[in-house]
């Protein structure tokens, strides 16, 4: 089955779950480029099975030493270096790990 020629989806991934041996779903790719995230938003990510709140310290964007490990992201491809407010320990992570929560800023 193929996609729309104007849908979303821009990629094919194997999928081993549940349908049957070899059967594929459609994987949309860019699915992260839209996500705006800005200094001080506050966000939240999984860690170790449970959800840490925090916040925007700032983007990165070029090849960088933070939070104790080099990260390597680029202008397409951004990460982000947020705060726990649990812990204040600082963390990196690309934007599709990330959930924005209403009220940001």
């Amino acid at each position: 089955m193929r996609p729309a020629p104007n849908s979303r989806t821009v990629g094919r991934a194997l999928h081993r779950g549940g349908r049957g041996r070899g059967s594929v779903r459609i994987v949309a790719k860019d699915k992260d480029k839209d996500k705006k995230l800005s200094k001080g938003d506050k966000v939240s990510w999984s860690s170790h099975g449970q959800t840490v709140p925090g916040k925007v310290k700032k983007k990165i964007t070029g090849h960088a030493e933070v939070a104790g490990r080099t990260v390597k992201a680029s202008k397409d491809e951004p990460q982000y270096e947020v705060e726990s407010d649990k812990s204040g320990r600082n963390a990196v992570h690309k934007p599709g790990s990330l959930r924005k929560k209403s009220g940001g800023s």
